[in-house]
């Protein structure tokens, strides 16, 4: 089954949604296969949102998050103990009869609207959760504006905030 849209009819009448014809455009294009490490987003508020990956074994100082405009980039790369000659030490007691726990490096990228900031990470019992905010610019807000009156000295006209 083909699930490939065509959006050049919106191309032409849409003016500045060259991100979301984007966006669009990738997922329908690729199926993501990788599905470590899991993850789940919730809403927790009117515009908060919370990223929880799930990662069993891992420590705080293994895990990097990075915010890129618009991108969110969740990886991981096990630290190895080494010995005094900076090889890898392997320990006496380390024999696995089974690995189920992953242990390897992962990078898992997450798009972002604009102005979406991480506001908490914390790692507790396994789960790394991620908090985002969106936090528009001052510039970018609501503002009032100033009507002339047909010459006459201008009225200001301001927008009543909801209860």
């Amino acid at each position: 089954m083909n699930t490939v849209f065509d959006f050049a009819p919106v191309w032409r009448s849409g003016i500045g949604f060259d991100r979301l014809f984007d966006t669009l455009g990738q997922v329908a294009k690729v199926e993501q296969t990788d599905s470590y490490p899991p993850y789940d987003i919730e809403k927790t508020g009117e515009d908060v949102y919370r990223l929880t990956v799930a990662l069993a074994g891992w420590m705080p100082d293994e895990i990097t998050v990075i915010t890129e405009p618009n991108v969110l980039v969740v990886s991981g790369q096990k630290a190895k103990p080494q010995d005094e000659s900076g090889q890898k030490a392997k320990s006496q007691d380390e024999q696995y009869l089974y690995r189920g726990i992953p242990a390897v490096a992962f990078e898992r990228r997450f798009d972002l609207a604009d102005y979406v900031e991480v506001s908490e990470a914390r790692l507790q019992n396994g789960l790394l959760m991620i908090d985002l905010l969106p936090k528009v610019p001052e510039e970018m807000k609501p503002r009032r504006n100033v009507i002339a009156n047909g010459g006459n000295e201008p009225k200001t006209i301001e927008h009543q905030q909801a209860a």
